[in-house]
């Protein structure tokens, strides 16, 4: 829409393909989830204020705020008893409260927990330079493929890491 258009309809139609995805799940008679909601709100208040200053530098700088605050709280976390991996993996892999316990398992949550703080932390500084360094259309181009390789390649080394030490454990047995 961005290269057809303008950035006015490009924002619009993002906004509405999220009305639409949360329309559907409705309709479908599908739970609408509280991230759907949240991010609904957070796009709405994106567009508009998009809309009323016409910059789009606004729209796409937003998310770096986040991306900075979000590795701030896994990092921050690390000097918690329960950093953020530890409070998320059961929702990835059902285990007791006595194998999260495992010495093992919470040397992986600690280093997970570094490990996706700084990749967040690094996603939101190319997103920051490639916003500060190349033209609206081609930003949008190039950030999607960028930041979707960095993400599956530490979602990649976060399997891996999490099989090799649930096999050491004895969690994960080969077939």
């Amino acid at each position: 829409m961005l290269r057809l258009f303008n950035v006015a309809t490009a924002v619009i139609v993002a906004l509405a393909w999220m009305v639409g995805a949360m329309a559907w799940r409705y309709a479908t008679r599908r739970p609408v989830s509280g991230l759907l909601l949240l991010t609904l709100g957070i796009l709405t208040v994106r567009t508009a204020f998009t809309l009323v200053t016409g910059n789009a530098f606004v729209y796409f700088v937003q998310p770096v705020f986040a991306d900075f605050a979000v590795a701030v709280i896994f990092l921050g976390s690390l000097w918690t008893s329960r950093p953020v991996i530890a409070r998320l993996a059961p929702d990835f892999y059902p285990m007791s409260a006595s194998v999260a316990a495992r010495p093992e398992m919470r040397a992986l949550f600690r280093r997970l927990t570094l490990m996706w703080g700084l990749v967040i932390l690094v996603k939101g500084g190319i997103t920051l330079w490639l916003l500060e360094t190349l033209s609206t259309a081609n930003f949008v181009l190039i950030k999607g493929g960028a930041i979707i390789t960095l993400t599956l390649t530490a979602a990649v080394v976060t399997l891996v890491w999490a099989v090799v030490v649930g096999r050491q454990q004895g969690l994960i047995h080969r077939k």
